[in-house]
């Protein structure tokens, strides 16, 4: 029976699951990479097993590769104690039914201890509890253990919980874990649910021990092993091997215990088990949270473009549009019409210079919003607009369609990774005032002189002059022919008087000339219209795609990497 038992704890580390160090540390890198890319974004409690895992997998494949560290582990009475001296070969560890009040692990390195203090200081053990068989090891069947470092670990079940506790944490160090079982307990619901029932994925650095089976008839051993298996085969381990052992008779004695510490000790590849099988854990209990492959340009278009119109309403958008019309009308008018009333309509004041928006442009606002390098000089800061400031039907507005991004790009990704989303789409909603405020003050309007508007203004000049020539000349000869003088002889163009001509000619003129411009000048103020929203919507759109697009696919993106590092991490070939 025990040489069946050997053979499947032989094929249990066949070599068909032979592990490399290089192999384990890519996916190490992978799952260490999963992190990164999903820190911030998901919960953090949800990670922390996988950074204890990276964090232990550093530090154990950093340590010595020449020694394999096995715990016993069991529970008050399993005789696991009486197991560790028999294999040592001396009475290290108190053996009674109850533990020492200190519940601290003792430990036996068989070979020297170069190399071995390392790796027991990494896992806790304090030296005056570590002992060597170093000098034991002349004979062949101790030195096939050499590179043995065997824990006899406090018991799980103890009264005091720090005993408990530090099991716990020594189970999640050691490279091979020996539960010690005995006839009377070895159903215990508390190590198959507590603890065996966790280790599915480490099936292949577990062994269960039937111990004092020297206390039960052959038959009856027997009905117990099969029975202990298939309380294994109800956790998830029906691959674990189950050996019946005694320290204190010759049959079954510790040849099949024994045997499997040799199989361990002679691959060397259990610490590289365990740490795979701790990734392959990590691996299934991250894996619901990645999915599908997802598209950066999940995010959708309708969404985003509400998104703009509620911004544009917010920066105000259709004041400055209004403004910029009426402006353009203003200032035209005021260019082309008759001189003489331009000083009453410099009365009037500019649309655009209400609304702080009179300056000369800065160019588009991506520049003037992204900040400066450290080698250049620093801009003129834009003045803050006038623009009105948005009220609480225009923020719920925003608000809203923040949201509705967020929901409908969230809506491709798993469930842990959407509150993520939603938080990326509102982190830099505070700013939002600011920067479209800023984008609006640094959009180039076009509000230059055109060269139509100077030629009119000119022409309108000369009409001006020549209407006051002719009345001048009119007066002049009038205040002659008062004084009693010889009437001036004025030339004639056809039947009219030259100086009549003038006079009412330049005025029609300049009237005419207004009267013509006015319609163009409105269109020419609605195409402003149409050009100065286009780029105040331009750069709100930039402005929306910087503080909400872009953090949500900032995101999308996080989660491509993960997905990427998740795949690695669960392969067995990184």
């Amino acid at each position: 029976m025990s040489g069946g038992l050997v053979s499947r704890m032989r094929d249990a580390l066949a070599p068909s699951r032979t592990l490399d160090a290089d192999s384990l540390l890519r996916r190490v890198d992978s799952l260490r990479r999963f992190l990164r890319a999903v820190d911030g974004v998901l919960p953090p409690d949800r990670l922390t097993g996988a950074h204890t895992v990276v964090e232990r997998a550093d530090a154990r494949l950093a340590l010595s590769r020449e020694h394999t560290v096995v715990a016993l582990a069991g529970s008050t009475g399993s005789g696991k104690s009486s197991l560790f001296n028999a294999l040592a070969g001396l009475p290290l560890s108190q053996v009674g039914m109850r533990r020492p009040t200190t519940g601290a692990a003792h430990a036996c390195v068989w070979g020297s201890l170069e190399g071995a203090n390392a790796l027991l200081d990494w896992v806790g053990v304090l030296p005056r509890h570590r002992f060597v068989r170093e000098s034991a090891l002349d004979g062949e069947d101790q030195s096939a253990l050499r590179g043995l470092v065997l824990l006899d670990l406090p018991d799980f079940d103890s009264v005091q919980r720090a005993h408990a506790t530090e099991v716990d944490r020594l189970l999640g160090l050691v490279d091979l874990i020996v539960w010690v079982v005995d006839p009377q307990k070895y159903a215990d619901r508390t190590v198959h649910e507590a603890y065996l029932q966790k280790l599915k994925t480490h099936a292949g650095v577990t062994v269960v021990v039937l111990n004092q089976a020297d206390r039960l008839m052959p038959d009856d051993q027997q009905a117990v092993v099969t029975d202990l298996r298939r309380l294994l085969v109800e956790d998830g381990l029906p691959e674990v091997p189950v050996l019946a052992t005694s320290a204190l008779q010759a049959l079954p004695g510790l040849a099949p215990l024994r045997g499997q510490l040799e199989q361990a000790v002679a691959k060397r590849e259990a610490a590289l088990l365990r740490l795979s099988a701790d990734v392959d854990a990590t691996a299934d209990r991250l894996g619901e949270l990645v999915g599908p492959a997802v598209a950066e340009d999940v995010v959708d278009r309708a969404a985003v473009a509400a998104l703009v119109d509620a911004f544009a309403v917010m920066a105000g958008v259709p004041a400055v549009v209004e403004a910029t019309e009426r402006a353009y009308r203003h200032r035209a008018i005021g260019m082309t019409g008759w001189p003489l009333l331009r000083g009453l309509r410099r009365l009037r004041p500019d649309p655009l210079r209400r609304l702080h928006l009179d300056l000369p442009s800065a160019g588009p606002s991506d520049g003037l919003l992204d900040g400066l390098k450290d080698d250049e000089p620093p801009a003129q800061p834009l003045p803050a607009t006038s623009v009105p400031d948005p009220d609480a039907a225009q923020r719920a507005a925003v608000k809203l369609a923040v949201r509705q991004v967020a929901d409908r790009a969230a809506a491709a990704l798993p469930e842990p990774w959407r509150p993520g989303v939603v938080d990326a789409a509102r982190s830099r909603l505070e700013d939002v005032p600011d920067a479209l405020d800023s984008a609006v003050a640094g959009t180039d309007l076009g509000m230059r002189t055109p060269i139509w508007w100077r030629l009119a203004g000119f022409v309108q000049w000369l009409v001006t002059l020549a209407a006051a020539i002719g009345l001048g000349w009119l007066i002049t000869g009038y205040a002659i022919r008062a004084l009693g003088l010889p009437a001036l002889d004025y030339p004639d163009v056809g039947t009219t008087p030259l100086p009549t001509v003038l006079f009412l000619g330049g005025l029609l003129t300049g009237a005419l000339l207004a009267l013509i411009a006015r319609p163009v000048i409105a269109l020419a103020a609605r195409r402003a219209r149409r050009r100065v929203d286009q780029r105040l919507r331009a750069e709100v759109t930039t402005v929306a795609r910087r503080t909400v697009v872009s953090p949500v696919r900032e995101v999308l993106q996080s989660y491509a990497r993960a997905r990427e590092a998740m795949a690695f991490a669960r392969s067995d070939h990184a």
